[in-house]
């Protein structure tokens, strides 16, 4: 059941990267700006991440298999949508009804595991399935490139749609609800939405929210959206080639959330291996500001692959920070602050794109020095800000 779930995670892994790799043929084909192109980039996260507060209380009202069933479909049109258009407004439309129906598909896989997997064994069983997940990387790195530059842009949209109706079918044989353990009644709907109001009244709901914003935002926003452009336009790479360097990030992204997942430290120094690993990613973003040769550049987004899946621990850290029974209404408020951390990050990024080349100033410099800055701040507020109460040191 959950290998069925992580499928319909898998093509939203596609779908939130495929910016990177269709980036030059859109803006070939729509005269799009920087600017254009991270409102595109960016209008699956924020449909994805504003939909995580209804998936959660989906989840906990009418289980995993309903809830993901019910929303999937919007992919299917979506993208079927994206492939036909012939003007931007419709193609943004896409991407908004794709990021819908990709909202419950990795909140699904959490809960799915938090539920029915001993908590010891939670950050090792979603860095696998991250990794797992992973094959979507790989769909939007080469293969993608290879059909794009083949056929067109529109094909990559039409096969994707099609691996989505696949997985659908999947959900639909396998997945069941299997029996929960005894965590009281299930809430109403309203039950459900005024709870929302008690995690915020928790101290240490925003220092995580903080941190939540802006790191995943800078992995998808490098891998997703301007690995690409940096590639062709400040290197002079082609397609293929700069699909085949997110291949290679996709590679690395597959195998590193497993092993990150069987070394979670534990509560005790968590939260202080969250902080590291947070300062290091916006070194490698401010050391790729200034213009490199191609090979820094590529070794320091290959490193900033490699260190994404800290971000494993980030999900441990939330399970241990609120009770089992609001478990889907606390992963969905982090999975929403990720994902509308995404879709900022990327809107704003072009626009800071866009104004930088309007001063006369590098594109990519300015865009990797934000990214950068906005990495400082999100650890600053995870670390000066509550933290939950502390937790007995896990058994080794």
């Amino acid at each position: 059941m959950l290998l069925a779930l992580t499928g319909a995670f898998a093509l939203s892994q596609a779908f939130r990267t495929i910016a990177a790799i269709l980036a030059t043929p859109l803006q070939a084909e729509f005269g799009l700006s920087a600017q254009q192109l991270g409102l595109f980039a960016g209008a699956f996260h924020f449909a994805f991440g504003a939909l995580q507060f209804f998936m959660g209380m989906g989840i906990d009202v009418y289980g995993v298999r309903r809830t993901v069933l019910f929303a999937f479909p919007l992919v299917v049109a979506g993208a079927l949508l994206s492939a036909a258009s012939t003007h931007f407004p419709v193609l943004v439309l896409g991407q908004v009804l794709i990021g819908v129906g990709c909202a419950p598909a990795f909140l699904v896989c959490t809960v799915f595991i938090a539920r029915h997997f001993p908590p010891e064994r939670f950050a090792s069983i979603s860095g696998l399935v991250m990794g797992l997940a992973s094959v979507g990387l790989l769909a939007t790195g080469t293969p993608l490139a290879w059909l794009v530059h083949e056929s067109s842009w529109r094909a990559g949209f039409i096969a994707l749609a099609l691996c989505s109706v696949l997985a659908w079918v999947a959900i639909a044989r396998v997945v069941y609800e299997p029996p929960l353990p005894a965590l009281g009644p299930a809430p109403s709907v309203m039950d459900a939405l005024r709870s929302y109001g008690a995690l915020f009244r928790l101290p240490h709901t925003l220092g995580i929210i903080a941190l939540a914003s802006v790191t995943y935002a800078a992995f998808i926003s490098l891998r997703g959206l301007w690995l690409g452009p940096m590639l062709i336009e400040r290197h002079g790479f082609t397609l293929v080639q700069s699909g085949n360097i997110a291949l290679i990030l996709s590679l690395i992204g597959m195998f590193g959330p497993p092993l990150f997942g069987r070394f979670d430290p534990g509560p005790g120094t968590r939260r202080r291996w969250i902080i590291g690993f947070t300062l290091a990613t916006a070194a490698l973003f401010a050391a790729m500001a200034p213009k490199h040769g191609s090979g820094f550049d590529v070794g320091a987004s290959i490193a900033v692959s490699a260190l994404s899946s800290y971000i494993i621990f980030q999900y441990a850290d939330v399970k241990g920070a609120y009770p089992a029974a609001m478990t889907g209404r606390a992963m969905a408020l982090f999975t929403m602050a990720m994902f509308l951390g995404v879709a900022v990050m990327q809107w704003l990024t072009g626009a800071v794109a866009s104004a930088a080349v309007a001063h006369g100033i590098n594109a990519f410099t300015a865009v990797f020095a934000t990214i950068a800055g906005l990495l400082l701040l999100g650890a600053a507020a995870f670390a000066w800000l509550p933290a939950p109460p502390a937790a007995p040191a896990r058994p080794r």
